[in-house]
């Protein structure tokens, strides 16, 4: 086994802060309600926040058909016209639509209970700065606050 050197070091510590830095990129939060209860007061929470909701992914069902079984995950694509237009409507941030809409995951685990997980869009952009990390932060700050009403304090 080779000797530590200065550059081993500095290599593992920068490969620790990405490792912590990703898992800080995603939130998990353990619901108050079953999956489907879930499902619908959230729906309903974005939708009175004047959210729309793009579409529901069913991945379970996805993957049913293909003979793979997992437990319940439905993903959310929710989006603000307000904030998204800030993003879409200049040619020079039409790159970043790929971030839109904002996702919100809902599942079940092994434990039976449901969670929900979302990327921290606000972190994400803050690589990217000016206009986009402005509205990716204001977005998760709002998403945040609807998932903070079903799920466990």
């Amino acid at each position: 086994m080779g000797a530590v050197t200065t550059d081993n070091r500095k290599s593992l510590f920068i490969n620790l802060q990405r490792l912590k830095h990703m898992k800080n990129l995603f939130i998990e939060s353990l619901s108050r309600y079953d999956f489907d209860q879930t499902m619908e007061k959230l729906s309903e929470i974005i939708l009175k926040g004047g959210w729309n909701i793009s579409v529901i992914l069913d991945l379970q069902a996805a993957l049913n058909k293909s003979d793979i079984a997992v437990l319940p995950v439905k993903v959310m694509e929710v989006c603000n016209p307000k904030l998204a237009s800030r993003i879409l409507q200049d040619s020079d941030t039409r790159v970043y639509s790929s971030m839109l809409p904002c996702k919100i995951s809902v599942y079940t685990k092994d434990n039976e209970k449901t969670y929900l997980s979302i990327l921290n869009s606000g972190a994400f952009a803050s690589q990217i700065g000016g206009v986009v990390e402005n509205v990716m932060t204001e977005a998760f700050s709002q998403v945040e606050k609807f998932i903070h009403q079903v799920t466990e304090h």
